[in-house]
């Protein structure tokens, strides 16, 4: 029997918007930044492309996390900058509080099942 995606589907898009939101937390950065940062900074080990990418962000954008302005930089085409909102510093620190909660116990568990 195959496990249901539902969970793990949700799970995955929680890590992606925290690991978008780290990113912002540092400095205002257009889309091909933070794909840069995420992957550089995690080794590799989490990469993004354009498709799922700009929908996180335009979903954060939406819902007040994240704020969104355009450049328009010399000889290049106008790029869209995000930074995080004060209410994105603060949905960025209870999402961090709550899936350290969750892996560590997690993690216990797997380990106290591992004997």
């Amino acid at each position: 029997m195959q496990a249901p995606n539902v969970e793990i589907a949700a799970l995955s898009r929680i890590c992606n918007e925290v690991l978008v939101l780290s990113m912002l937390a540092g400095e205002t950065q257009h889309g091909y930044q933070l794909a840069l940062g995420i992957e550089e900074q995690s080794g590799s080990y989490f990469r993004f492309n354009h498709g799922t990418l700009y929908p996180i962000l335009h979903k954060l954008e939406r819902e007040g996390l994240i704020g969104g302005s355009w450049n328009q930089e010399e000889l290049r085409r106008k790029r869209k900058y995000y930074a995080l909102t004060e209410e994105g510093r603060h949905y960025l620190a209870s999402l961090e509080e709550q899936l350290q909660i969750f892996f560590r116990n997690f993690s216990h568990f797997l380990g106290r099942t591992a004997s």
